[in-house]
């Protein structure tokens, strides 16, 4: 069996690391404070023991028994008990009296014995820091002492003045190696190289993450009192997922995690040594488009200038990040986009060429699912600016190119034109008389002029819906307006997901999705709705964040 995969009990053990920060979020839910959970101003200790050619480290800057306290359905309490279920550990007695402030957990290399014939054996360390050496190598002792009674074959090594404790088994059996390390950590690996490296690292510094020019850039963009945070190094990891990036521009990303009051602000950065050109003017305030938004809307993204998103640096971005992650961004675009998929091939339109191409003033888009409906109705918003009017009639001539007739339709005194089809309907009739049929028209999309904006919709339910509006937009939503407040001025506008509105058309559209809400039931349980941004004014990074609110906070 390979090393890499039969390691799967010292991953689950790891993954602590990431689903405590998950749980750190919950705390809103019970009128808590985030005063005591202020993490670490500084990066994390750990990133001495990590080469830089890493492809990912995250760390969780605080103690978990400081999130304990939070907890109303014991959730930290019951991964606790399941991590260490197996190996006889008594978290409360054997590892709470000594763990710190830090528990990192870094992929170390691609291949630990850089043998390429036997496979990839990708390392993995776990390091946590201990406030009480003694007590830390006790239960090292502890750990490993159990292991031999399972019948595990043990061996001890000196390396550099560190003691050294792993399985001296056959590969095909379940590798592990621990150590405690000076006074400050306790480090545990699928491979006693990993450990040897991890050590090598702290010797000689120039080896390690801390001395990566990429890394100190990094760690310069973390704000104060985060949580927890991730390194990723991006060219390393696109090789460690076996993909070549098509359009390589950014170098780098750290994804930082901080207690907001109103909820959990994770704040990203990407570097980069080119130089960022913003596709816009950074807009100081909510666009003016989103007045036209109904509260109802499950999804909403507002900005300005869409004539060049195309060529922009968050384009390039989401091409890099989408084949580093999917390997092919028309395979995610087909999944989560699937509407605006669906509308150019009905159509026969190209979004950038047809539409984006004259969007240059403020625009806002919406989608409003409906569970009884597979599609979700759709709104688009575009501020009246040079060539909207030769935009509209062009799409006007695409919908008549399409067999669509253009008709002028009243609704409350409002002017608007509709694209519609006629279409046979059959209905069924005595045998003798035959079948009977009549003509129905259907409306394709509308569009219409409201104040300095011009309006498309995919029907007449949702333009109604807008004229009758009044004080009921997204804008006047106390939800949405909680959670831009959360992001910083000026951005490049929003991306809004309300998470209840949107949940059950997301599922069919990404049916994995349901896998993750298994895994993360109390996080999803308890998400209110999330909003994406991106803001910075610095050249050569694009910074960014993804603000969730949860219930009741």
């Amino acid at each position: 069996m390979n090393r890499q995969r039969s390691f799967i009990g010292f991953i689950v053990a790891g993954a602590i690391a990431v689903l405590v920060i998950a749980i750190a979020g919950f705390y809103w839910f019970f009128g808590k404070s985030p005063a005591n959970l202020i993490g670490s101003t500084s990066q994390p200790s750990a990133a001495i023991f990590v080469s830089k050619l890493s492809p990912v480290m995250v760390s969780l800057q605080a103690n978990p028994d400081r999130l304990q306290a939070l907890e109303r359905e014991e959730e930290l309490s019951k991964l606790k008990t399941s991590l260490f279920a197996k190996s006889g550990i008594d978290y409360k007695q054997d590892i709470q009296p000594w763990l710190g402030d830090e528990i990192t957990l870094a992929i170390t290399t691609l291949d630990i014995d850089r043998d390429l014939e036997n496979g990839q054996q990708t390392g993995y360390l776990l390091a946590l820091a201990t406030k009480q050496p003694e007590k830390s190598r006790e239960f090292v002792e502890l750990l490993f002492s159990k292991r031999a009674l399972a019948g595990a074959n043990l061996a001890v090594e000196q390396y550099k003045g560190v003691k050294l404790i792993y399985d001296n088994s056959q590969p095909e059996q379940d590798l592990f190696a621990g150590a405690v390390v000076g006074e400050g950590f306790v480090l545990f690996a699928n491979d006693p190289k990993v450990l040897r490296d991890a050590i090598n690292n702290v010797q000689a510094p120039d080896l390690n993450l801390t001395s990566s020019l990429e890394y100190q850039k990094a760690t310069k963009q973390l704000p104060k009192g985060g949580l927890a945070v991730a390194f990723l190094n991006v060219p390393i990891v696109a090789k460690w997922q076996g993909l070549e990036l098509p359009e390589q521009l950014y170098n780098s990303q750290i994804i930082s995690l901080a207690l907001n009051p109103k909820g959990l602000l994770a704040e990203t950065t990407f570097l980069t040594s080119s130089e960022i050109v913003p596709t816009s003017v950074p807009l100081s305030k909510p666009v003016g488009a989103l007045q036209y938004i109904p509260a109802s809307a499950g999804l909403a993204i507002s900005g300005s200038n869409l004539s060049n998103l195309s060529n922009s640096d968050l384009a390039k971005l989401w091409r890099q990040a989408t084949a580093t992650i999917y390997g092919s961004e028309e395979d995610v675009v087909s999944r989560l986009a699937k509407p605006l998929v669906d509308i150019q091939k009905r159509w026969g339109i190209n979004l950038p060429e047809d539409i984006f191409s004259w969007v240059q003033g403020e625009y806002a888009i919406a989608l409003l699912p409906e569970k009884e409906q597979t599609n979700p109705h759709w709104i688009f918003v575009v501020e009246k600016s040079e060539g909207v009017e030769q935009g509209v009639a062009r799409l006007d001539a695409i919908a008549s190119s399409n067999g669509l007739s253009i008709n002028p339709l009243t609704i409350d005194k409002q002017k608007i034109s509709a694209w519609t089809e006629l279409i046979t309907a059959t209905k069924k009739s005595d045998a003798k008389e035959g079948a009977s049929f009549s003509i129905e028209t259907k409306v394709r999309g509308l569009h219409t002029t409201l104040g300095n904006y011009e309006i498309f919709t995919s029907d007449l339910e949702t333009i109604d819906e807008i004229l009758t509006i009044k004080d009921n937009s997204i804008i006047d939503n106390p939800n949405f307006q909680d959670s831009i407040a959360a992001i910083p001025l000026p951005n490049q506008g929003y991306i809004y997901l309300d998470w209840t509105k949107s949940q059950n058309f997301l599922e069919r559209q990404v049916p994995i999705l349901k896998l993750v809400e298994v895994l993360g039931k109390p996080f999803f349980n308890n998400l209110r709705s999330l909003t994406v941004s991106s803001y910075g004014t610095e050249t050569r990074s694009l910074k960014g964040g993804v603000f969730f609110k949860l219930h009741n906070s």
